[in-house]
């Protein structure tokens, strides 16, 4: 499923207008990336969570030249399914 079909599911189900579920759903995954930006973790109970791992700097080597390259620190979310999803995918319900 891609957000497209989100909406229009959304749409469809809830009796929303067009503009109503894109509202929605811009606002369910915009407030989810504030909360991982301020370094918070984003958790739905059985379905999923969000955190951040976070990665010290390091010396790479570009593999191509073989040159030296600095790679800075960086913060990444690191996702995490939840006990009620793998069941679900794994188990599915007829």
């Amino acid at each position: 499923m891609n957000k497209l079909k989100l909406i229009e599911t959304l749409k469809n189900r809830c009796s929303l207008t067009q503009k109503e579920a894109i509202d929605l759903v811009n606002l369910f995954f915009s407030e989810i990336a504030k909360a991982l930006a301020k370094g918070d973790r984003v958790e739905i109970r059985g379905l999923w969570a969000f955190h951040l791992k976070r990665y010290q700097s390091y010396t790479g080597r570009n593999p191509k030249t073989g040159e030296l390259v600095h790679v800075a620190s960086k913060k990444l979310p690191f996702f995490k399914y939840g006990k009620d999803l793998k069941e679900r995918v794994d188990y599915p319900a007829n």
